[in-house]
């Protein structure tokens, strides 16, 4: 591991998510207003970033609905705690093919639409952040398939660009840090850039502390990067990102439990991120000094009602 921990680091609270916990514990949050209440409860525990998805009220299951993305961001905007705010950008992109010896047509649960629609929330809500999944990946389930294509990548990384929204790199193997890369060398994303480093989720990089450095070693110095676990883990790459000179992510999209047998709130992993990052001896830095480091221009509510 680095002998040169960050000193300043910055916590980036993933308030709900995608997969299917939704009915795994009482505190992931489903509607927008619920959505909007649980990020800013994180700002107000340390969190300088929130990353956001989308669920259907009722039954909490994923959604790309750009009706819920424009009032999380309003709610959020609109409150009295300041936070930056990331958005999702990785919906769309769900491929699940037919198995075995008939992988076509797709079956049930494929979502997969253009790089426009991707990208249309964000142009619509101009969060500073948006993530961008830097590659294609087989993703836990026997046929689902993330599909992130090059062209894609491209597309999207060039929309986000142009609409001066920063991308947030999510790498989950050291391949999407190489077409990271390749990316800014062509101008489509700035440089420097920012990453967060995905570990431990099937079926990229293992969370081992060797995958972990390897990761971190094929980060370009300049860049900033971001560092999570899943699970039973995310506590300790608290520890290791900011002792690898990183910052770091906690929240309910990765982890349900603060302890054993004891489900967490979003604020909760905060806080208990806060405690491990200061008696580390580093300092928790705030949505400004995020702003002025990556150079992100805070944004009005959308709508004015």
């Amino acid at each position: 591991m680095s002998l040169t921990p960050n000193k300043n680091v910055f916590i980036t609270c993933a308030v709900t998510g995608s997969g299917g916990s939704q009915d795994r514990s009482p505190h992931v949050p489903r509607s927008p207003g619920q959505i909007a209440d649980s990020a800013i409860a994180a700002a107000r525990a340390g969190a300088a970033v929130v990353h956001c998805h989308v669920r259907d009220p009722d039954a909490g299951t994923p959604s790309r609905k750009l009706e819920y993305y424009r009032e999380v961001t309003d709610r959020i905007r609109s409150s009295d705690v300041d936070v930056v705010l990331n958005l999702t950008a990785g919906m769309g992109g769900d491929l699940v093919l037919g198995g075995g010896e008939n992988p076509l047509p797709p079956a049930t649960g494929t979502d997969l639409i253009g790089p426009t629609e991707r990208v249309a929330h964000i142009a619509e809500c101009l969060p500073e952040i948006c993530t961008l999944d830097c590659g294609t990946m087989n993703f836990a389930e026997a046929d689902y398939v993330m599909t992130n294509t090059p062209g894609m990548l491209r597309s999207m990384g060039q929309m986000m660009t142009d609409l001066g929204v920063r991308p947030e790199i999510e790498a989950f193997d050291t391949g999407h840090l190489w077409f990271a890369k390749q990316l800014v060398e062509e101008g489509i994303l700035n440089d420097p850039a920012l990453v967060q480093l995905c570990m431990g989720i099937p079926w990229g990089a293992p969370d081992d502390m060797n995958t972990f450095m390897a990761m971190v070693n094929n980060v370009p110095d300049k860049w900033v990067f971001s560092a999570f676990s899943i699970s039973r883990n995310q506590m300790p790459f608290v520890a290791a990102a900011v002792l690898a000179g990183g910052n770091v992510r906690v929240g309910l999209e990765d982890n349900l439990w603060l302890d054993k047998g004891v489900l967490a709130t979003n604020a909760q992993l905060v806080e208990r991120a806060v405690t491990i990052i200061e008696n580390m001896g580093s300092r928790v830095i705030g949505p400004q000094e995020v702003r002025d480091m990556l150079k992100l221009k805070k944004q009005s509510p959308v709508s004015k009602a």
